[in-house]
C-alpha cells in the first residue's frame, strides 16, 4: 500500500483537490476532516485518542504478528504533497530507496540525533513524514503535537531540554514572542534549526541570541526529500544572515539557465539539486514529472547565485518574478532589504497590473507590535541604496497578518489574486 497525508489545516476544498490527485482506494479520516471528501470515496471513520496507546490498544489482535513486507527498495511507499502557495497540489512519490538514502544522509548534523525534539508540522509534511525512521534510528524522542502553539513550545523545551529546536520562520518569530522568554533556561539548546521559507537576519540574530545556539539555515523541498543544502554551525554572519550556505554531504547543487547549461558565478539562474534522496516522480502528473526531473536532477525552480566562497543564495521564484517596464523583478530580493526596517514583521512583494509599466512592485506588510506602520515614502527612501529604482515597491499595504498557507508559508496566491482583482 502506498501511503498519502493531508494537512488538517487545509480548508475543505484545498482537501478535495489533494484527495482528487491522490485517486485513493480508501480514505481515513476523523469526524471533523471529512469535508471536502467526495461523496464517492470510501471512508473509514477514526476517532482521536488523548493517547496513542488508547488506539494501538483498541487495534492490537492478541497473538497476531505483523506481516512482514517484502524487501524491495523500489516498492512506491508514500506520496507527499507539494505546500506550494500557487497552482495545483502535486503529489511526490517516495519508494523504499528514497526514504533510505533520506535516513543516511539527513542525520541530523553537529548537534547530534537523538535526544527529545519537537514535531513542528504535521504528519503529512515533508518534514516529519520521511524523517521519522531515522529519529527513531538515533535513539531520539519525537514529541507530537494536537496543535502547535508557542508558549506550549517554550515550555516543552525547558521542560524536556530540547537539543534542537526546529520549526519554520515564523514559528521561530513567534516563540520569541512569548512572555517571559528572556528568563527561560534554554542551555539545552544546541542548535536552532529552520526551514521551509527566508529568515531575516533580524529574526536570526535575536534567535542566536536568546536561544544561545547556533541557527542553521536548511533549504529543502518536497521534491528533493527535505535533504538540500544548509549553513553551518561555524558561520560566520555573512552566511548565516544571508545565504542557504552549502550542499550538504550527498547532495549536489547547482546554478543554471534556460538553456539547462551552468551560469558563471555570481549570475542568477535556477538551483538545480540531485541526490539519492530526490522524489521518483509526481504522482499521476507525467508532465509535471518531465519538466521538474531532467537526468537525475530537480530543478527546483528556484533562483539562486553562488560566490566565490561556494555559498548559495536564494534571489527568489521563477514563478514569482513579474516584470517592471521591461525589468525583471525578483521579489525575494526586495523583500530581504525590506525586514532590516525596524517597523517591517514580515513582508511580501508582488505584482500589480500597471496600465504604463505592465507590472509594479506593492509591498504587503505585517508591522511590529507597538509601532507605527510606515509609509510608501519611508520604505522607499530606506531601500533606496540598496536597490535600483525600478525594483521600489510603487504601493503597499498592511496587513495585521499576512494570509497563511497550510505549512506557514505566505500565501502568494491570495496577495496575488487581491492585487488583480484591485
Amino acid at each position: 500500500a502506498i501511503t498519502a497525508g493531508t494537512n488538517p489545516r487545509l480548508r475543505p476544498s484545498e482537501r478535495a483537490a489533494v484527495i482528487e490527485t491522490a485517486a485513493p482506494k480508501l480514505v481515513i479520516a476523523a469526524e471533523d476532516h471529512v469535508a471536502g471528501i467526495p461523496d464517492d470515496q470510501e471512508v473509514e471513520l477514526i476517532r482521536l485518542a488523548d493517547a496513542p496507546d488508547t488506539i494501538l490498544g483498541e487495534l492490537r489482535l492478541p497473538g497476531q504478528v505483523p506481516v512482514a513486507m517484502p524487501a524491495d527498495l523500489d516498492r512506491p511507499v508514500c506520496i507527499c504533497f507539494s505546500s506550494g502557495s500557487t497552482g495545483d497540489p502535486k503529489g511526490a512519490l517516495f519508494a523504499n530507496r528514497q526514504l533510505a538514502a533520506i535516513a543516511e544522509l539527513d542525520t541530523g548534523g553537529a548537534w547530534g540525533g537523538g535526544g527529545h525534539r519537537i514535531a513542528p508540522t504535521e504528519f503529512a509534511h515533508i518534514g516529519i513524514m520521511t524523517k521519522l525512521p531515522w529519529l527513531l534510528a538515533a535513539g531520539g524522542t519525537t514529541h507530537l503535537l494536537t496543535k502547535w502553539r508557542a508558549a506550549d513550545v517554550v515550555d516543552l523545551i525547558d521542560r524536556h531540554r530540547i537539543s534542537a529546536v526546529t520549526g519554520v520562520a515564523p514559528q521561530i518569530a513567534l516563540m520569541l514572542r512569548v512572555e517571559g522568554i528572556e528568563e527561560r533556561d534554554f542551555s539545552c539548546v544546541k542548535a536552532v534549526v529552520v526551514g521551509g521559507s527566508a529568515s531575516p537576519p533580524a529574526l536570526v540574530r535575536e534567535a542566536r541570541r536568546i536561544f544561545g545556539a547556533p541557527y542553521l539555515i536548511r533549504y529543502s523541498s518536497t521534491e528533493c526529500g527535505g535533504v538540500g543544502l544548509g549553513t553551518s554551525p561555524e558561520a560566520d554572519d555573512e552566511e548565516a544572515l544571508h545565504t542557504i550556505g552549502r550542499p550538504r554531504p550527498g547532495i549536489e547543487a547547482t546554478v543554471r539557465g534556460p538553456d539547462g547549461h551552468l551560469v558563471p558565478d555570481g549570475e542568477t539562474g535556477e538551483l538545480w539539486l540531485r541526490s539519492r534522496a530526490i522524489m521518483s516522480e509526481y504522482w499521476r502528473a507525467p508532465e509535471a514529472t518531465a519538466e521538474t526531473l531532467v537526468d537525475g536532477w530537480l530543478r527546483t525552480g528556484d533562483l539562486a547565485t553562488i560566490d566565490d566562497r561556494g555559498l548559495f543564495r536564494l534571489t527568489g521564484r521563477i514563478k514569482e518574478m513579474f516584470i517592471r517596464g521591461g525589468y525583471n523583478v525578483y521579489p525575494a530580493e526586495i523583500e530581504r532589504v525590506l525586514t532590516d526596517h525596524p517597523a517591517v514583521a514580515e513582508v511580501a512583494v508582488v505584482p500589480r497590473p500597471d496600465d504604463v509599466m505592465g507590472e509594479i512592485g506593492v509591498a504587503v506588510l505585517g508591522v511590529r507590535p507597538g509601532v507605527a506602520a510606515p509609509t510608501l515614502d519611508d520604505l522607499r527612501a530606506f531601500a533606496a541604496d540598496r536597490l535600483a529604482g525600478y525594483k521600489l515597491p510603487e504601493a503597499i499595504r498592511v496587513l495585521d497578518q499576512l494570509p497563511r498557507n497550510g505549512t506557514d508559508k505566505v500565501d502568494r496566491r491570495m496577495l496575488v489574486e487581491h492585487e488583480t482583482a484591485t
